[in-house]
């Protein structure tokens, strides 16, 4: 019964796809997330996918238990995650009730945000010195003044964050800046006159969201990104959720943040370590393949609907990250 369901909505989805191909080519890319229907048997499959990817909350006390004598280290995403998904992206806040969890789980956890925007623009929203920052899907990290490991020298420096506390800065594609600064430029002035468009720079890396964009205007956007894209073949063009982003071909991600994190923080050989992840993005996919890799850890998508993912548990949407992250801090308060 559960296959056939899985069947039955890998069918939809495909359906679904493919009807609206050719009018929403952008905002409903190849292996992007996207609604499903919402109907009776779509809850019947989001029932059925549960039960691969059973909720975090649910399994709450069997996932602490799990980590008896071992290390947590707490990584969030923040869009869609923390804060929920708004058509203005200058207007993603998060509540003050998610700002106090993250903050009392920093205070007994090490945690960092990875996030698609820039470093500073997520600080601007999160406001918090507890925590570690990771901007432009890890490309911009502020992290521990640990001794890492020197495949990582050429691109980390020492630095004091505005606390005066001492810090590394790690950014790997600081060669390409500007490039970027002139892919940006050149995206203001070829879009300028598409309403809705709107066109983000996160230092390193680019994002172009067209949430509030009318629906014939897609290909038109699309076809002016790509115009400006061709031109510059060390970057490539990625879909998020109603977004766009033009980042440098480098081998890094959200995963290779994820271990770069983990080693600074004095976990990158220890056995005694579960990472754990929270994010609802496709781009949070390369994290949650890491922790699967690693054998143990905890990778939790965020979502309403049922999607192919790496992710071993789940939660609904952000006040239920809100739930799980107060229970995570009310947990270690009552076993010290």
């Amino acid at each position: 019964m559960r296959r056939n369901l899985l069947k039955v909505w890998k069918a939809i989805e495909f359906l679904k796809a493919a009807n609206q191909q050719n009018k929403e080519a952008i905002s409903k890319p190849k292996n992007d997330y996207f609604d499903a229907p919402t109907n009776d048997l779509t809850d019947q499959c989001y029932n059925s996918w549960m039960m691969e990817h059973p909720s975090a909350i649910t399994l709450f006390d069997q996932l602490v238990s799990k980590a008896k004598g071992k290390s947590i280290v707490v990584f969030l995403d923040y869009d869609g995650t923390l804060s929920p998904i708004v058509d203005d992206p200058d207007r993603a806040f998060m509540s003050d009730e998610m700002r106090s969890a993250v903050r009392e789980v920093a205070r007994s956890f090490p945690t960092a945000i990875i996030s698609g925007r820039s470093r500073e623009k997520v600080y601007e929203f999160v406001q918090l010195t507890e925590v570690y920052y990771a901007g432009s899907h890890g490309m911009d990290i502020m992290g521990p003044p640990h001794q890492c490991k020197p495949c990582y020298d050429q691109y980390q420096i020492k630095a004091v964050d505005k606390q005066g506390n001492e810090v590394t800065m790690f950014q790997p594609a600081k060669d390409f800046l500007p490039a970027i600064q002139k892919i940006s430029n050149m995206l203001e002035e070829k879009t300028q006159k598409i309403e809705g468009a709107m066109i983000e720079d996160n230092r390193f890396c680019i994002s172009v969201h067209f949430r509030r964009v009318h629906e014939k205007d897609y290909d038109t956007l699309e076809e002016k990104v790509t115009s400006v894209i061709k031109n510059y073949p060390e970057f490539r063009l990625t879909s998020g959720k109603k977004v766009m982003e033009i980042r440098p071909s480098i081998k890094w991600d959200k995963g290779y943040a994820l271990e770069y994190l983990l080693d600074t923080l004095g976990f990158g050989d220890s056995s005694d370590v579960l990472p754990l992840y929270i994010g609802d993005d496709r781009t949070d996919e390369d994290a949650f393949k890491v922790i699967r890799r690693r054998g143990e850890g905890y990778p939790i998508i965020v979502t309403a609907t049922p999607k192919e993912t790496k992710a071993a548990y789940s939660l609904r949407d952000p006040s239920e990250v809100l739930s799980f992250l107060t229970h995570l801090a009310k947990w270690r308060n009552s076993a010290d």
